[in-house]
């Protein structure tokens, strides 16, 4: 079978990152706007859906020496999109022209190369500089999450885009998934089993770590895509902070009871309010990520986003959230309801106390006398 040929394609390089619990969008755009990053502030407006998200992301385009990866070098510039919950994006895009086995090669060269995550790292480290101020609890998360969009206008000879696909369903799986070797039929059904269609000329593909967009105008697409990335990275994050939560948490249950005793009396209240602490920050960025994209009106691109996130399993991540806020609930109970029953202990102790001396006393006078 001839192999396909792709002319004005893109690849690109979704990094989506953590850099605080929230970032005030608006005072980073007035502090930004003295740098020379201002004129670069700008919204994509015949993109509706960023007129949906609350409050829309600032972006930020900054241009850089181009990169080289597989042969081919990424585009003079790099957008950075700061979202209000605290993840940040940035994007490559790698123009393509060429066969579809060179794409393929390209994105496993993409899956195996850091060179782009680590200066996408520097990128965001820097900007976190300039806008400290203005995030709470600043600082770069480790874990960050990576995505691939394989963009084609359409393919030499034309055709329907579907039937393309099916023609070469095998080639399109290991592009999605970056692999070299013949995947199985079971593996190529499920790499291409996320399909989404809005006309007859278009089609998206979405799998777990890349999405393939026949597409000429596909910026809308792209935009869901890369916040429902940031999505899993902000799950992701969320999920291991939680789980450091509950650990410390636990911690303060199993205190010897000989020292949990002894401790002062505000040292209950101080563990109940860290605790709380912790609760209350998972919540907040749990609802802040979850409700930060309204697609009402749109349900093509509500299509796009609910495949995107059922290919990465983003409601078992909400599951395995909502679990572990409620036991850190439950811990707090535990913590308040320990700290009452020592107090009532002591109370005891305290009346056992002052009935044995007040019984006491008369005697010790008897005998003084």
């Amino acid at each position: 079978m001839a192999d396909l040929r792709i002319q004005g394609g893109t690849v690109r390089v979704l990094v989506a990152y953590d850099i605080g619990l929230s970032i005030r969008l608006e005072a980073c755009r007035a502090h930004v706007g003295g740098l020379e990053a201002d004129e670069r502030i700008r919204h994509k407006g015949h993109a509706p859906q960023y007129f949906q998200f609350d409050p829309p992301p600032l972006r930020l385009v900054r241009e850089v020496e181009p990169i080289e990866v597989g042969g081919r070098r990424t585009s003079a510039t790099v957008e950075i999109l700061l979202y209000e919950f605290g993840g940040v994006s940035v994007g490559y895009t790698i123009p393509f022209t060429g066969t579809l086995s060179e794409m393929i090669e390209l994105s496993c060269v993409l899956a195996g190369e850091p060179r782009l995550e680590t200066h996408a790292e520097a990128l965001v480290a820097h900007l976190l500089t300039l806008i400290r101020d203005h995030v709470d609890q600043p600082g770069l998360a480790e874990p960050e999450e990576d995505f691939l969009v394989f963009q084609v206008p359409g393919f030499e000879g034309g055709g329907d885009a579907e039937a393309i696909l099916n023609a070469h369903a095998a080639d399109f799986a290991r592009l999605l998934r970056s692999e070299r070797g013949a995947p199985s039929d079971q593996e190529v059904q499920e790499a291409l089993s996320g399909r989404v269609r809005f006309g007859a000329d278009d089609l998206a593909v979405l799998d777990w770590n890349a999405a393939l967009l026949v597409d000429r105008e596909p910026e809308d697409v792209v935009s869901v895509l890369e916040f429902a990335n940031l999505q899993l990275l902000e799950m992701r994050f969320l999920d291991a902070k939680l789980d450091r939560s509950l650990d410390r948490a636990y911690e303060s249950l199993q205190a010897p009871r000989l020292w949990s005793a002894l401790r002062l009396p505000g040292a209950a209240r101080k563990e109940m309010r860290r605790v709380a602490q912790m609760q209350v920050d998972g919540a907040i960025l749990f609802e802040r990520v979850s409700n930060a994209l309204k697609l009402l009106g749109d349900q093509y691109l509500a299509r796009v986003h609910r495949t995107a996130t059922q290919r990465f399993r983003l409601n078992e991540w909400n599951s395995g959230i909502l679990r572990k806020l409620d036991t850190l609930d439950s811990i707090y109970q535990k913590i308040h309801d320990h700290s009452a029953t020592q107090r009532m202990e002591a109370l005891e102790w305290i009346i056992i106390v002052l009935i044995a001396f007040s019984m006491v006393m008369p005697f010790v006078g008897l005998g003084a006398k």
